[in-house]
């Protein structure tokens, strides 16, 4: 029983971050876009429809992920885990795309500890 707690623990602490930081990308390029964008980017009406959409996304994961380790409810820390999870690996090839290697490795690394994570809530005690 310990062992599923501290697992239980981990998947909160890892999902919370992951969420977190996915929204704060997407506020930060409400504030300033230039802060996420590659430094030759020309910022437009655009670029800032893009950041709402990415907002507008990441605000309710996040939303609902603190919730769910607030309500310390596995199944759905598994669930909105695994979606935060699979934003953060594909967000990664985005960091590839803008040859950006901060923007590349930080997402892997969040999606792989997201995974790891949640492959850890489904071992036996």
């Amino acid at each position: 029983m310990i062992k599923r707690e501290k697992n239980l623990i981990f998947v909160s602490v890892v999902t919370a971050i992951n969420v977190l930081v996915a929204t704060g990308y997407s506020v930060a390029g409400l504030i300033d876009p230039s802060s996420i964008l590659p430094a030759s980017s020309v910022i437009t009406d655009s670029t800032l429809i893009f950041a709402m959409y990415a907002a507008a996304r990441t605000i309710p994961l996040a939303i609902l992920a603190i919730w769910a380790v607030v309500k310390r409810t596995r199944q759905e820390l598994i669930i909105l885990g695994l979606l935060a999870g699979t934003i953060q690996f594909l967000d990664g090839f985005i960091g590839l795309y803008q040859h950006e290697l901060g923007k590349t490795i930080g997402p892997f690394v969040l999606a792989l500890l997201q995974i790891t994570a949640i492959t850890m809530t489904f071992k036996k005690e």
